[in-house]
């Protein structure tokens, strides 16, 4: 879940020689008939490739209770799941390898301008708003952005990142130069914060925050979005390849309104959704607890105030891209409403 780093064209070379197939990878019905769903032969079905950003969690579990309960077969169409190159899914759809991904608006900014821009369109938002902020040990001071002075942060040592680091510090009448930033090594931000290697650590709360409350350790956290309003961007979203929206829109709206009764049942069934996400991917199923908690966490996420699931709206996206553009932390201003794309939505 890092910021954006540009990928080279060797991801995408090794990407295809793995061929890694992610957990639950097809909605393929079996031996040539559909176990639910229309009924339809997997020969009658459209075949649909969508890469993660990530190993799966439950920011992804409307893609696996479609998947389960056939919503995209009833669709006619055969989705296969594979895991990213180590960078993310840009690259792979972009390069027309994967039709749809997962994405990020902050890492998708360097994708769109410039002479290498990357021919992609986010279509949906998976959650409605920025959950993700700073977590640090509880009582410590770190509650509020100024209280990282003389404290250690795990930096990715990204533009757009320290940016925002610094404009919320200040924000909070900090000095930004008194944060002592230390390269980030962090895979498990539990053991990271109890053996004080890090003090403060930047984390998407439905899983990294939520892991800390499970393992019992008490923390304090503050949203960045809660400290500049500029920052409840769009995180993490649903990207496709340009070409494919162009060529196929019926297929891309197809998918996208299965895709939406995936996360509509997620959202109405969290502990269910959670069950099918754990079937889907039994590598998970030693972390049933906090795939539970983090699936109610985000149950009133996934639409949170917006009229459906997966809509943008072209002010906020706007505002956080104008931000960059402002900092000169992108080598070319980006036009507004670049990037994102309701069109294939399913129309209330």
């Amino acid at each position: 879940m890092k910021l954006w780093k540009r990928v080279t064209a060797a991801v995408v070379l090794s990407a295809m020689a793995l061929g890694l197939a992610a957990c639950g990878s097809s909605s393929a019905p079996q031996n040539g008939s559909a176990e639910q769903g229309s009924g339809d032969t997997s020969g009658d079905l459209k075949k649909v490739t969508f890469v993660l950003d990530w190993t799966p969690n439950t920011n992804h579990t409307g893609l696996y209770v479609a998947l389960q309960n056939g919503y995209f077969e009833d669709a006619g169409l055969d989705v296969d799941v594979v895991q990213p190159p180590d960078d993310g899914a840009e690259v792979l759809v972009g390069s027309g390898k994967a039709d749809f991904g997962v994405s990020f608006q902050d890492t998708m900014a360097s994708a769109l301008i410039g002479d290498n821009a990357l021919p992609i369109t986010a279509v949906a938002a998976v959650i409605q708003h920025n959950t993700s902020g700073i977590i640090s040990r509880a009582g410590e001071g770190m509650d509020r952005p100024k209280g990282l002075e003389g404290k250690k942060y795990a930096t990715w040592d990204m533009d757009i990142e320290k940016a925002m680091m610094k404009n919320v510090v200040e924000t909070d009448g900090g000095d930004f130069s008194k944060v002592e930033l230390i390269p980030s090594t962090v895979t498990d931000e539990v053991s990271a914060l109890q053996s004080k290697s890090v003090d403060a650590i930047w984390v998407y709360y439905a899983w990294a925050g939520i892991a800390t409350k499970v393992a019992g350790l008490d923390t304090d956290y503050f949203a960045f979005s809660d400290i500049n309003p500029v920052f409840d961007y769009y995180t993490p979203v649903i990207i496709a390849n340009n070409d494919f929206l162009k060529n196929d829109p019926e297929t891309a709206k197809a998918f996208l309104a299965a895709l939406a009764k995936g996360y509509e049942y997620a959202e109405q069934n969290p502990e269910e959704a959670a069950d099918i996400l754990l079937e889907q991917c039994p590598e998970l199923k030693s972390n049933r607890e906090l795939v539970v908690e983090s699936q109610k966490y985000l149950a009133d996420k996934y639409t949170a105030d917006a009229s459906q699931w997966g809509i943008f709206d072209a002010e906020r996206w706007n505002a956080f891209y104008n931000w960059l553009n402002e900092n000169d932390l992108v080598s070319a201003d980006i036009p507004e409403n670049t990037g994102f794309s309701n069109d294939y939505l399913p129309q209330s």
